[in-house]
């Protein structure tokens, strides 16, 4: 399958199309504040992202800016080409349990150091992620974890025909 056309880029914007293959981690200055439940889980300004090519930005953030109780162990595992092995957790917040909403690769490949006390949530089963006060969009499919924003333009992987990407 071939390489898609890239969307038109504004101003302020970023296409996922310039992203590396390998993925780059890097450390941001946004804040990232997500709810579940009606009440505030995290609430941070250490946030980091990892951009790949096709793919909206994955924030991962502290798992110890997380509320205590907000992340609980769950069942499986899954493996990245790039990041390794990761683990998954169910997420809690004001009586809501989202399962395998959230993860992490505890022990990450060379490079993704800086994603070993970190997670990512799945944006979806949350009632709202917000980076920099703007909710975010899912990333299309099931998934993917990305993080959609009006600064990110795609099309992204996931989207109806993106399976050969």
């Amino acid at each position: 399958m071939s390489r898609p056309t890239p969307h038109p880029i504004a101003p302020g914007q970023e296409s996922v199309w310039e992203y590396p293959r390998p993925p780059r981690v890097e450390q941001i200055a946004s804040r990232v504040l997500i709810r579940l439940g009606g009440e505030v889980i995290v609430d941070t300004d250490d946030v980091v992202r990892v951009l790949e090519t096709s793919h909206p930005p994955v924030y991962y953030l502290p798992i110890a800016a997380f509320v205590d109780g907000a992340l609980t162990p769950a069942e499986g595992s899954s493996y990245c080409e790039f990041k390794g092995a990761a683990r998954y957790f169910d997420v809690r917040g004001g009586g809501l349990t989202a399962p395998r909403a959230a993860w992490n690769y505890p022990h990450p490949s060379d490079g993704f150091e800086a994603l070993s006390h970190r997670v990512a949530v799945y944006a979806r089963p949350m009632d709202a992620c917000e980076v920099d006060g703007e909710v975010v969009r899912p990333q299309p499919g099931g998934f993917y974890g990305g993080w959609v924003t009006a600064s990110v333009v795609g099309p992204f992987k996931g989207e109806p025909g993106s399976f050969g990407w």
